[in-house]
């Protein structure tokens, strides 16, 4: 990294590098700098989300141009970025949240901070971005809803909490035909397919390539577990 990238941009690293002291010192001597976009087209509050440093964020929600729903080059805000951590901060997002960023923005691939929240299982998360009008309804460009997310990696109280109240179809399909039942079993999720079957999802529904969800086991003991439970519940997959 040269030394006019560095001095350009000294803000954004700043920010990555955790030296908050400066970080803030600059914004107090140049405001203007808060909208200063890197060649990543990121702005400072995409970097101080990524890493979570709460101390700027704050600084850089109350500047008089601040855009909650500014994007970089692949459309990501702020919000996203936030639901996307590890370790997500919910005093970030429901701060992001009350600065009307938009739950609903997508990115270049389609997906919303729902499909991410989904995909890393963030509960929490999920419940505040429903709370603000997230949809649970939204397709990426792989026509995939964040339900089929929550059932890839096997989280049930996510998918029955994007289930709930009819916020999202059990039974739709994605680009391939997968509906989450599909994603669920595939994975060798066993509980969750359970939870999908008893929320009414199909299992007689076929993928583009005529497979069934039950097909995609990746194991006898898997497939095994889920006919038991399924028939415990008086669901006969055979």
């Amino acid at each position: 990294m040269d030394e006019t990238y560095k001095t350009k941009y000294a803000l954004h690293e700043a920010i990555r590098e955790g030296q908050t002291s400066k970080a803030l010192a600059l914004l107090s001597t140049n405001p203007n700098l808060s909208t200063l976009s890197d060649p990543d087209s990121r702005l400072p509050i995409h970097w101080a989300v990524s890493f979570d440093r709460a101390a700027v964020i704050e600084t850089l929600v109350q500047q008089r141009n601040f855009d909650a729903d500014a994007v970089d080059g692949s459309n990501w805000t702020p919000l996203m970025m936030a639901c996307s951590r590890p370790e997500p901060s919910l005093q970030t997002i429901h701060l992001l949240l009350s600065k009307s960023a938009d739950p609903n923005c997508q990115t270049t691939g389609g997906q919303t901070a729902m499909h991410f929240a989904a995909s890393k299982a963030h509960l929490d998360v999920a419940r505040a971005l429903l709370a603000a009008k997230g949809s649970a309804r939204i397709r990426d460009k792989r026509g995939q809803l964040p339900v089929h997310r929550a059932a890839a990696v096997g989280s049930v109280p996510m998918i029955k909490l994007l289930l709930g109240e009819g916020k999202s179809p059990v039974n739709a399909a994605d680009s391939d035909g997968w509906t989450p039942l599909h994603h669920a079993v595939s994975e060798g999720h066993g509980d969750a397919a359970l939870v999908l079957l008893l929320a009414g999802a199909e299992f007689e529904k076929e993928d583009k390539e005529g497979k069934r969800a039950l097909e995609l086991a990746p194991d006898a003991k898997t497939r095994r577990f889920i006919v038991q439970a399924a028939e415990r519940e008086g669901i006969d997959l055979e």
